[in-house]
């Protein structure tokens, strides 16, 4: 099965070289991420005001992006995720809305990415792509 070379927001080409280089496996994960995620947003949104609930949360979507290769949706959620510890242990700063909202445009951004490719190329039951 064949891996797009490029994908808006991901990291293909390293993200399946992690997946001892098996195109089926790092689709697998694609479908994955997809289907779990879908309501991600609405339910990280209900969570903003427990710090444990939405770093749950928030490392969730971090460590799926990551696997996929969604490099800046994991690096965006990673720095929420380290903020939120971080007042955990005590710091009283507030979360920059700025942060939340570049979390909320890169999840939206590579989960569209994400599900278009994953409709672009999903299998007959013959095994065979669809064009």
């Amino acid at each position: 099965m064949i891996v797009p070379r490029s994908l808006d927001g991901f990291d293909v080409i390293a993200s399946v070289e992690r997946m001892l280089d098996q195109p089926l496996l790092w689709w697998e994960a694609v479908g994955l991420f997809v289907e779990h995620f879908a309501t991600w947003e609405q339910s990280w949104q209900e969570s903003i005001g427990d710090d444990t609930l939405e770093r749950r949360r928030v490392h969730a979507v971090r460590s799926a992006a990551a696997n996929v290769g969604a490099k800046q949706l994991a690096e965006v959620a990673g720095e929420l995720e380290d903020f939120l510890l971080r007042r955990a242990s005590g710091d009283s700063a507030d979360v920059s809305p700025d942060l939340r909202q570049r979390l909320r445009d890169s999840f939206r951004h590579a989960w569209a990415s994400a599900a278009t490719a994953r409709r672009a190329n999903e299998f007959h039951p013959g095994g065979r792509a669809c064009a």
